[in-house]
């Protein structure tokens, strides 16, 4: 996501190195820059006129600072300006309400309501131990009921059960009054949608919102729909009193423009962003780090809350003390570890928010992609316990029958086993000095199967 106007954001700064002072002649071009970048990112053009419009005011005479170059002085004046435009801070949902508090989901057909809910649902549940009911008022697709069924129990939260055969008010209305009486704390409502927007379908959305009168009214967007996502949730906010906006498949748009456009324009803030396909790709929107990345700066704050939700402590903890006793790091641990980065949406995703990854080739972020990993954990797979706790023992024949069980080459598994013995020198050689140096060890030795060497790209 923002790949393109990351790095020609990145770029314009570059070029005002060596300047004392931000000026009109030297920040033109600049600026110039900035609006091709976010035109090519196809944010709303009225939002970029009053982006550019805004940084040119705010950085004209500024004076750099200390050690501050022109070129990050603008970077500066920039970032605060994408906060701004994005909506400031972080909007979570208002749930402070008397048991069950009613969230409508709204939006166009194929933009990810039901998904969104099934993610929303297990956010809440997870993070906010909440108990939480699902609900389905589509009642034009049946499929859409079956979905939302399988996401529930996939998500563990409950499900309202709804026939094609009742009217959508009524399917609520029901489910509002059983959640009231079963202590359900917050209750989701997914409606139906369209391949566009008309009149038939506000005006049925519209009478739904009236039966149930929900706290937060949630609008989902498909963001690879570039402008046509802010112009669509204009629609639907002049229809319905919006609380917030849902944007989905932000992994898939390299462009970004809809986050940067879709506040604006709606004066309504983005909640949550759907990075990805699996039931925990959904984040809470915090524009500052959004804009972060955007600019090249990463978002570690995402990355630390990531891994301390998803990492295993007592696994972890294992493995300290077998290393601790001078046991060796074998396949299993290597295994398990890969495991743990899965868990965090996959090497794409962690590298996504470390300072500097967008910088990196794409042969190197490829070496290091989440299909390699999937590799790797193929090749473990395809060995007998005796040869992930004895990796000595691989030889010949033994690489042969693992490499054709798992689909790869031999050198694949050379590879991996070449990588195994460099992280367990690093994990023997600092398990005595604590998990600050060790990581910092394993930037250096963990990679992906792509290449020869072998190595983090982030090292």
């Amino acid at each position: 996501m923002f790949d393109g106007l990351s790095s020609r954001l990145q770029d314009t700064m570059k070029r005002l190195k060596g300047q004392a002072r931000l000026t009109e002649d030297n920040i033109q071009e600049a600026l110039r820059e900035v609006r091709m970048a976010l035109l090519e990112a196809d944010v709303a053009l009225p939002v970029v006129r009053e982006f550019v419009a805004d940084v040119k005011e705010k950085a004209l005479g500024k004076e750099v600072i200390g050690s501050l170059t022109p070129g990050q002085a603008l970077i500066k004046v920039v970032h605060d300006e994408l906060v701004v435009t994005m909506g400031g801070e972080n909007a979570s949902l208002n749930l402070a309400h008397q048991p069950p508090a009613v969230v409508l989901v709204a939006g166009l057909q194929g933009a990810g309501k039901t998904t969104s809910i099934g993610k929303l649902a297990r956010l809440l549940r997870e993070r906010e131990k909440k108990r939480v009911a699902v609900v389905s008022c589509d009642v034009y697709r049946p499929a859409a009921i079956q979905q939302l069924e399988t996401l529930a129990g996939q998500v563990e939260v409950t499900f309202y059960p709804s026939d094609i055969a009742q009217k959508p008010e009524a399917i609520a209305s029901e489910a509002v009054a059983r959640a009231r009486r079963e202590g359900i704390e917050v209750l989701l409502v997914d409606t139906a949608g369209r391949l566009h927007v008309d009149e038939e379908m506000m005006a049925e959305v519209q009478a739904l919102h009236r039966a149930i009168d929900p706290i937060e009214t949630l609008f989902v967007v498909d963001a690879m729909t570039g402008q046509d996502a802010a112009n669509t949730a204009r629609a639907f906010g002049e229809a319905l009193p919006l609380t917030g906006v849902v944007l989905t498949k932000a992994d898939g748009d390299a462009r970004g423009g809809a986050a940067l456009s879709v506040r604006k324009i709606t004066g309504v803030p983005i909640k949550f962003i759907g990075m990805g396909e699996r039931p925990d790709a959904l984040e809470p929107f915090h524009p500052e780090r959004i804009a972060s990345r955007i600019l090249g700066k990463g978002d570690v704050l995402s990355l630390v809350e990531e891994a301390g939700r998803q990492v295993d402590q007592d696994q972890a903890a294992r493995l300290t003390r077998k290393l601790k006793k001078g046991r060796g790091f074998d396949l299993n641990d290597l295994r398990e570890q890969l495991g743990q980065m899965q868990k965090m949406g996959g090497m794409s995703s962690m590298l996504e928010k470390l300072p500097g990854a967008g910088k990196l080739p794409d042969a190197v972020k490829n070496q290091a992609g989440d299909k390699e990993i999937g590799r790797m954990l193929a090749v473990i797979s395809s060995m007998t316990d005796y040869e992930r706790r004895h990796p000595d023992a691989i030889k010949g024949s033994r690489k042969r029958r693992i490499a054709a069980g798992s689909g790869t080459q031999i050198q694949d598994v050379n590879r991996l086993l070449k990588q195994h013995t460099q992280m367990s020198k690093a994990m023997k050689k600092f398990s005595k000095g604590g998990a600050s140096k060790m990581m910092r060890a394993l930037g250096g030795k963990m990679g992906g199967m792509g290449g020869p060497g072998g190595g983090m790209p982030f090292r």
